[in-house]
């Protein structure tokens, strides 16, 4: 039972990682609904969360592979020979510095955030109140900027968006794609200026998690590392899935799917959340 629940966590990760609906939102609130813990030491669940991450960093690696190897050679050049006149260059350092408002947050504010922003009542909320958000943005964007036509303000702009996202419920994908139509990209170059912009940060992230599995090597060996192996595997095949049909859909549809989905979903479990608690 314990691998049946990895594998529909990792399924879940690896879809709303990427869609604009909020994965650590709905990590936490199906394991409320349906009262998971996967492992009794609350430190490893913790780590497994991280694995799930690991898993779609993996997915976008893969999917992005010749995107990051052009913008690496770009970032290198720009070093030695200035940006100027080089759209994979400017790119490069829109990631640089679309990166850091949510690094410093992350660095600053990442314990308060979990302890103090993760009930699910206020999950259920923010689902509602940033589907507006996108609704909005959806509605009045303009459309028409290509993301070879990106320039510093709208690295800030979803800089600031992603730093935002460490609040479970808002959505990362969800408001840096948001924040992106609001400076008028088109749908899909706001997706995709989104996925890359998250690519150091959720492997950075990752990174410095992973080093908190040294405090229970035993516990894993035990049994929790084959937990970790399918929730992560899960993760990178339904986030890669995820990722391709995603920026096909956007080519020709809107998003006010996902806005009517993030409604009736924080509608609903608010109420079930109300109900219980009474």
């Amino acid at each position: 039972m314990l691998l049946f629940h990895a594998v529909v966590l990792g399924i879940v990760q690896g879809l709303t990682e990427f869609l604009p609906v909020s994965s650590s939102g709905h990590l936490i609130l199906v394991r409320e609904v349906f009262g998971w813990e996967l492992l009794a030491d609350d430190h490893l669940n913790k780590m497994f969360d991280v694995a799930l991450h690991a898993g779609t960093f993996c997915a976008l690696a893969v999917y992005f592979r010749s995107d990051l190897a052009r913008l690496a050679k770009a970032f290198g050049a720009s070093l030695r020979g200035g940006i100027a006149g080089d759209v994979d260059r400017r790119l490069s350092w829109l990631i640089v510095i679309g990166t850091v408002p949510a690094a410093v947050a992350g660095l600053s504010g990442q314990a308060a955030i979990e302890t103090k922003l993760g009930n699910p009542m206020l999950v259920s909320g923010l689902l509602v109140v940033f589907a507006l958000v996108l609704w909005a943005a959806e509605r009045r964007g303009a459309k028409r900027r290509a993301l070879r036509e990106a320039g510093w303000w709208d690295g800030v702009a979803l800089g600031v968006a992603q730093a935002t996202s460490l609040v479970p419920g808002v959505s990362r994908s969800g408001i840096t794609i948001t924040a992106g139509l609001a400076r008028g990209m088109t749908r899909e170059a706001a997706a995709r200026f989104s996925f890359l912009l998250s690519i150091p940060i959720v492997g950075g992230t990752v990174a410095y998690s992973l080093l908190g599995l040294v405090r229970e090597p035993g516990a894993l060996l035990a049994g929790a590392l084959g937990v970790f192996a399918v929730g992560m595997v899960a993760a990178v095949v339904s986030g890669y899935l995820c990722i391709h049909y995603f920026l096909r859909y956007l080519q020709t549809r809107s998003l006010v799917p996902f806005v009517v989905y993030r409604i009736g979903l924080g509608v609903f479990l608010l109420l079930w959340l109300g109900v219980r608690a009474t």
